[in-house]
């Protein structure tokens, strides 16, 4: 009989569901609060974080999991090994993501990857429902699903419509998953979008991130926040990312070339992978502010070294929580919105939040094997540490 591995444990294939079920659960609470993360190591960054220091700080966002680890060795497609998973985001949590969105603004800093739903968002400047993140051959299963658990949990539009046009967005990890196997299935969607919840987030291998790899060490899921200060309107920025881009060479640390100092056998030798970044904030933007933002992302891309290579999918959306029952249909709605002018804060959170979110992607990541007895070593924390007292950069 196979067997089901998470985190080490062996389980019979028959306790898959039951396995998924308790990983995706715990994730939002004790595996978080069990993984390290950058600024335990001692790397310096820039700016306040929130409480949690994850996107969770936005008040209303929930965050779920499913993720999918069974098999090893040889691939049989349509058997395994499995490296996958689901990442749900609710920007209102539960039912409020449906009946009322948030407005958005989306940017592609280089365009090969998917990320569905976008005409409209860019069109409307509504998001409307939940983001939903996975693997690149299961954006079509998890659309269909997310559309059917929309059905299922909401009621039409407020203007009597049935129809959906959900944000899924994805990252490719067929170098340990096998990803033409179509392991995601609609009821992995349902359980991580009904298992979101606030509070502390899980990073690393967990959710859409579990097969991911980052700068040819083990990548995934990571999260990072920022405070503004009172003068600056004392508003929050989160920031969720799928982080699957970069080579080693490439990887920048606090300002520390961190990449080229770790000798660790290479993964490949073309920056062949994609990065999704989600910026939240409570700050009152409207659309055209919030497509501002999502560039910004770029910026804190750039701070840990990637040139966005040819080959990488990377694609951003900011969204704000604030105005809500703007999109109500009656009548007329009136708005808040920071001016431009006063809005420099919110730009730096972004790319300050960004830096930190990938860089505890790869820390919170273990060690790996997938398809193939592919190998993927994680980020080692003691060199890491050492490298960044050589460059006088280690915190405390």
């Amino acid at each position: 009989m196979g067997r089901l591995s998470v985190f080490g444990v062996g389980l019979p294939r028959t306790a898959v569901v039951m396995a998924v079920v308790y990983l995706a659960t715990a994730a939002g609470g004790l595996l978080a609060a069990d993984k390290p993360r950058a600024r335990t190591l001692g790397v310096p960054f820039d700016g306040v974080p929130g409480p949690l220091d994850a996107i969770t700080d936005v008040a209303g966002i929930e965050v779920g999991f499913t993720t999918l680890i069974s098999g090893e060795g040889k691939l049989p497609v349509g058997q395994g090994p499995v490296r996958t998973g689901v990442t749900a985001i609710l920007p209102r949590g539960g039912r409020d993501t449906l009946d009322h969105p948030v407005f958005a603004g989306a940017f592609s800093l280089n365009g090969n990857g998917e990320m569905t739903g976008m005409e409209w968002l860019e069109e409307g400047g509504f998001l409307e429902g939940p983001i939903l993140l996975t693997n690149t051959h299961s954006v079509g299963v998890v659309r269909d699903a997310a559309i059917r658990w929309r059905v299922e949990h909401g009621a039409p539009d407020a203007t009597g419509y049935w129809w959906s046009l959900p944000v899924v967005a994805e990252t490719y990890d067929g170098y340990l998953n096998d990803v033409n196997g179509f392991h995601v299935k609609p009821e992995h969607v349902f359980h991580a979008l009904e298992s979101a919840k606030n509070g502390p987030v899980a990073e690393g291998s967990v959710g859409g991130g579990t097969g991911m790899i980052c700068y040819e060490f083990k990548g995934g899921t990571g999260t990072a926040s920022r405070r503004l200060t009172a003068e600056e309107g004392g508003y929050t920025v989160g920031v969720l990312v799928q982080a699957n881009c970069g080579l080693r060479k490439q990887l920048t640390i606090a300002g520390v070339p961190v990449g080229r100092e770790i000798t660790v056998p290479p993964v490949w030798s073309q920056d062949t992978g994609s990065i999704i970044i989600v910026v939240a904030t409570d700050a009152p933007l409207l659309p055209h502010q919030l497509k501002r933002v999502a560039r910004r992302a770029s910026l804190g891309l750039a701070r840990t070294g990637s040139i966005s290579g040819n080959g990488s999918g990377d694609i951003f959306l900011a969204f704000s929580t604030a105005n809500f029952g703007a999109a109500l249909p009656d009548g007329v709605v009136k708005l808040d919105m920071l001016p431009n002018d006063r809005i420099n804060g919110v730009f730096e959170a972004a790319v300050q939040a960004t830096e930190e979110a990938i860089v505890n992607a790869m820390v919170a990541a273990e060690p790996m094997t997938g398809r193939d007895d592919h190998h993927v070593p994680a980020l080692p924390h003691d060199e890491l540490r050492q490298v960044l007292e050589k460059y006088r950069r280690l915190g405390k």
